[in-house]
């Protein structure tokens, strides 16, 4: 055994040999950019819609959670506008403070009637809704069962609640199952967490199946559904009106920022939950609510969401003739597993992602390389719109059947 040499008190508080305490992150930048994993904004300079423009170009756009096509609409921008005349252009802070607006409970009212809950709360995006909700309702005497898969921002939340953290695998009821058989016994509360449409596969979570073990093993259950609000369900509840669970207890979170057009974030549950995190929220209680023609645009757009089915059903007919076209004129691309509007095409390696969307762009087509970390396998990321025309979708197939890795 190796004596020990204590450290002098010269040695024990020496400097670092490096003079340059950030040295470290050019190192890093080249290794990201060595695993082509490096990513940089892309500024667009038109309104949102299925043809955006950059620096003098236009390009068909597949990149966009404007689901219903909302994010331009004149409709939402003169709700913006004229909120902005009333309330002014920031809310200036928190809504406990001076930053409450008509406008905010409006809201929150609209989407209780939408989501058909006893009431729903307001944040100023939705990562902080699933980081405010996840902290409140779980501690450090507590146990998180959360799907694998899960958007940053419910692993986040789980982290900051302190509760002790179980991933199952990607929607696995078995998995689950047998997690919540070994570990819930040994916590106070149990919370299930997942997405209801996970971003970047387009797959969809079993949720009557979620809610059956929910009650079986007297856990709490709280779904994401950023990518399901306005999309799923016959007027747009997303995943809890699709599979005909509303009413049922849950945590429902989501966004104003996909489909609704606007920004923020909302939860949606029984009276007793939603009156908890206006006192225990943290991301609610010290954050400057939401601005009031981000309030206004969302409200006009659950309004638009409720009225106007036929844009959904448009969503739908462009996911349909998307996959029909794909199966019969490129059989040889790997769609994968998705009932959703966000459809990936799988690719061998990072490098293969990112020419397949160099490609595309030069064939006048917007749909991003998604690659590792934020995936598994690297991808391109479709994204259809209500707004797409048969004719874009035709000719993102004919760019594609194009490239060589097709032919």
């Amino acid at each position: 055994m190796s004596p020990f040499y204590p450290l002098s008190d010269r040695a024990r508080h020496s400097p670092p040999t490096t003079t340059e305490p950030y040295a470290w992150l050019a190192s890093s930048l080249e290794t990201i950019h060595q695993a082509n994993w490096y990513r940089s904004v892309q500024p667009l300079d038109s309104l949102p819609g299925c043809i955006v423009q950059s620096q003098g170009q236009s390009w068909i756009n597949f990149a966009s959670n404007d689901y219903l096509g909302l994010a331009g609409d004149p409709r939402l921008i003169a709700a913006a506008i004229a909120a902005t005349r009333a309330w002014g252009t920031g809310s200036t802070g928190s809504r406990l403070l001076t930053g409450h607006r008509p406008l905010h409970r409006q809201l929150e009212e609209a989407i209780a009637q939408l989501k058909q809950t006893e009431d729903a709360l307001v944040f100023s995006s939705g990562y902080l809704a699933n980081l405010g909700a996840i902290a409140a309702v779980v501690g450090k005497r507590d146990l998180i069962l959360s799907d694998r898969y899960n958007h940053s921002s419910l692993k986040n939340g789980a982290i900051l609640s302190g509760a002790t953290i179980q991933e199952y695998q990607h929607l696995d009821l078995a998995d689950l199952t047998l997690q919540l058989q070994q570990h819930r016994q040994h916590y106070r509360r149990c919370l299930i967490v997942t997405d209801s449409v996970f971003s970047m596969d387009g797959d969809v979570c079993p949720l009557p199946q979620l809610l059956d073990l929910a009650t079986e093993y007297n856990s709490m259950l709280l779904i994401d559904e950023a990518h399901a609000t306005g999309v799923f369900g016959e007027s747009g509840a997303g995943c809890a009106e699709y599979f005909n669970c509303t009413g049922k207890p849950m945590i429902q979170v989501g966004t104003l920022s996909k489909a609704l057009g606007s920004l923020g974030g909302y939860v949606a549950g029984s009276a007793p939950l939603i009156d908890f995190l206006r006192n225990r929220a943290p991301s609610w209680i010290y954050t400057t609510a939401l601005t009031p023609a981000d309030t206004a645009a969302a409200l006009a757009a659950v309004e638009i969401c409720r009225r106007e089915p036929q844009r959904r059903q448009q969503l739908w007919q462009n996911v349909a003739q998307f996959k029909h076209l794909l199966a019969t004129q490129l059989p040889q691309a790997v769609l994968l597993p998705s009932d959703s509007p966000i459809l990936c095409l799988q690719l061998a390696n990072p490098a293969q992602a990112l020419q397949v969307g160099h490609l595309l762009k030069q064939a006048g087509i917007f749909a991003p390389a998604i690659r590792p970390p934020t995936v598994t396998t690297s991808r391109i990321r479709i994204s259809l719109m209500a707004t797409h025309t048969s004719e874009q979708l035709q000719q993102l197939v004919d760019a594609l059947q194009s490239m060589e890795i097709y032919s």
